[in-house]
């Protein structure tokens, strides 16, 4: 009598990644959205008052936070165990640059009106403008080196070294907005409080990371 080995059941594929990658469509709509709407404000007159300001307040703001999005990104991987999270954290980065890039066209091009002295002159004279700029220069490169080839072809080690940058972009740029805002510091003072407790837990995490290796 011969025994017949029970086929083994096909494995399952982890849920995470799938649902990671299912709403992703879902989230670049919704990061994609405000850029849409001040897009159609702006085209059918909705907007009123200063609309180069709002515009330019709105796009900043919306930095601001897709680049807080960033960085909760590995917190919140590490504390929940959902690494599909990571999923997303590429798309964040890229929407970071996208509205701070738009952000700085509004002001050189619809405020200042692409005027160059005036623009070399608010950068120099203007300390905010001044730390404004670094934080979109420091991104720059942050940008470029986003697609996995390129990440691939400076290296794992130096392509972490260099997104570290990330966290000097979260203290360079909520320093552009609390001088910029000069009296109603109450959202430059909560963001600053934001990237300081994702700071935080990002140090504690590596200091166990080491502890661990090292015992």
């Amino acid at each position: 009598m011969t025994s017949v080995a029970a086929t083994p059941a096909p494995r399952a594929r982890p849920r995470g990644p799938r649902i990671g990658r299912a709403l992703k469509p879902v989230v670049f709509v919704i990061l994609l959205a405000p850029a849409a709407w001040l897009t159609f404000a702006l085209l059918t007159d909705r907007l009123q008052g200063d609309v180069v300001k709002i515009i330019e307040i709105d796009t900043g703001t919306l930095a601001l936070r897709s680049l807080a999005y960033t960085l909760a990104i590995t917190p919140l991987r590490q504390l929940t165990g959902w690494s599909w999270l990571a999923t997303y954290r590429r798309m964040l980065g890229l929407f970071v640059f996208f509205y701070a890039t738009l952000h700085m066209l509004i002001y050189f091009g619809l405020d200042l009106e692409l005027q160059f002295g005036e623009i070399w002159a608010s950068i120099a004279k203007r300390p905010y403008i001044t730390i404004g700029m670094v934080s979109w220069l420091i991104l720059v490169p942050l940008a470029i080196t986003s697609p996995n080839a390129i990440a691939k072809k400076l290296g794992g080690a130096r392509w972490k070294q260099l997104h570290r940058l990330t966290y000097l972009v979260a203290i360079t740029a909520t320093t552009h907005y609390l001088w910029a805002v000069k009296k109603d510091t109450f959202w430059p003072l909560v963001y600053f409080g934001l990237f300081a407790a994702l700071l935080l837990v990002r140090l504690v995490r590596l200091r166990r990371t080491a502890s661990t290796t090292r015992s």
